[in-house]
C-alpha cells in the first residue's frame, strides 16, 4: 500500500454537492492499494497513519502523534499513486488493485485506525472527488509499505 499523508488543520471530500468526510486537526491520507498488497500491508498502514510521530511537542518539535494529540484521520483512496510512468507519457495502473480487494484493504485500514482509538472519516471510494485542505507546516510524508517489511 502506498500513501501520501499530510498533516492539517481541517481537511473536506465532496462529491458532487454532498460532503463526504470532514475533519479538523489530523491527517488526510490519499492511499493507494496494490495488487501485492494483503491484510499484513493493511495493519502495517494503520499502525503507520496512527503512530507517525509529525505534531508539534510543547516545545515546537514533530514528536507526537496522531494518538496522541486526539486526532482525525480522513481516509481518501487514490488509485493513482500505483501509477507506472517510466515508459511513454501515459501512467499505467497494472499494479493498482481493482475491486472489491482494493477496497476490502482500504477499508480495512481504516477500521484498525479507528479501533486503536481515532476518529475516521473517508472519501467515497472509487468516486469522482474534490478535496480540500489546509496543510499546516507544511508536512507531507510518503508511506510504502512494502519499504517497511
Amino acid at each position: 500500500m502506498r500513501a501520501v499523508v499530510q498533516r492539517v488543520s481541517k481537511a473536506r471530500v465532496r462529491v458532487a454537492d454532498r460532503t463526504t468526510g470532514e475533519i479538523e486537526t489530523g491527517l488526510l491520507a490519499l492511499v493507494s492499494v496494490g495488487v501485492e498488497d494483503d491484510e499484513r500491508d493493511a495493519d502495517a498502514m494503520a499502525a503507520k497513519l496512527t503512530g507517525l510521530r509529525i505534531f508539534p511537542d510543547d516545545r515546537g518539535r514533530m514528536n507526537r502523534s496522531l494518538l496522541e494529540i486526539g486526532g482525525a484521520l480522513l481516509l481518501v483512496s487514490q488509485f493513482t499513486l500505483h501509477g507506472d510512468v517510466r515508459h511513454g507519457r501515459r501512467p499505467s495502473f497494472i499494479a493498482a488493485a481493482r475491486e472489491p480487494e482494493a477496497r476490502r484493504l482500504f477499508e480495512m485500514t481504516g477500521a484498525i485506525a479507528q479501533a486503536a482509538g481515532v476518529s475516521v472519516a473517508y472519501g467515497e471510494f472509487g468516486a469522482q472527488m474534490e478535496v480540500e485542505l489546509v496543510n499546516t507546516g507544511p508536512v507531507t510524508i510518503l508511506i510504502d509499505t512494502k519499504r517497511l517489511f
